[in-house]
């Protein structure tokens, strides 16, 4: 039985993408999540009885524990989640977002490289490490209303820079190495388990409790939606169907002004 491991398990997409998976196919699935403020193991509390989910505190910045991991699991599948993902947060205190975002990603991708390179045959063939990144690379929405694979990237905050740099490492271990590899790029995931800080659950729990909504500026950032079901299961397409060293972009088709989304 084919066993996958998936990085940041705890946390929003991520837990999504756990219980996605274990519903929808038959494999093992190990979760390796620091548990910050925005992991939490309630949000995989339905799937911690399923023979096939196991689940381990750490850091995938610490060399040793992946590396033992890898070990003991032989993972035919790594989809890296694991990562600090709010910009306001990145703004206010960037070194957790290198530390986390950029070293942890190196050290999934050197641990990976090494374990992969001693594969053979069936093995080997099978092992995939999917990256999941963000829109937010590619800076600033143009006139065009759409990102695509080829824009440039232009990230405009700490948290996209360094989401950046985690993607052009992905590339680099794929064109240096050949480590099989693919990096997904989403847009903005709403939906079960998601940290109150963004923006849709925080205006739900604000109007609930009758308290202000903090909109930023005039409210006319414009938005694209993704429900987080619909890019889990994006996510597997890309994982079992995709081409190595390719770019997917993920998105819901649904841009909305920040405001229109508040009323």
């Amino acid at each position: 039985m084919a066993t996958t491991l998936v990085t940041g398990g705890a946390g929003f997409i991520g837990s999504n993408f756990v219980r996605y998976h274990l519903n929808e196919r038959e494999g093992r699935v190990v979760v390796l999540d620091k548990l910050t403020y925005a992991g939490c193991l309630e949000s995989l509390e339905d799937v911690r009885s399923d023979a096939r989910f196991e689940f381990v505190q750490g850091d995938i910045a610490d060399e040793a524990l992946v590396t033992e991991l890898f070990k003991k699991h032989r993972f035919q599948r790594v989809i890296n989640f694991a990562a600090e993902s709010h910009v306001d947060r990145s703004i206010d205190s960037p070194r957790p977002f290198i530390d986390t975002n950029i070293v942890g990603t190196l050290v999934m991708l050197d641990v990976a490289r090494h374990y992969w390179e001693a594969l053979d045959g069936p093995e080997k063939d099978a092992f995939r490490f999917l990256h999941i990144s963000t829109d937010e690379v590619y800076g600033s929405l143009g006139a065009e209303g759409l990102f695509h694979e080829t824009t440039s990237y232009a990230p405009n905050s700490p948290y996209a820079a360094s989401k950046a740099s985690a993607d052009h490492l992905v590339r680099a271990y794929f064109h240096t190495y050949k480590l099989p590899v693919i990096v997904t790029n989403c847009s903005n995931n709403y939906g079960p388990y998601q940290f109150p800080e963004k923006l849709i659950p925080l205006m739900i729990l604000n109007a609930s409790n009758d308290r202000e909504l903090p909109v930023y500026g005039d409210g006319r950032n414009v938005r694209d939606w993704l429900y987080v079901r619909d890019h889990c299961e994006a996510i597997l397409a890309a994982q079992e169907r995709g081409r190595d060293g390719e770019v997917y972009n993920i998105g819901g088709h649904n841009e909305f002004p920040n405001i229109e989304i508040v009323k």
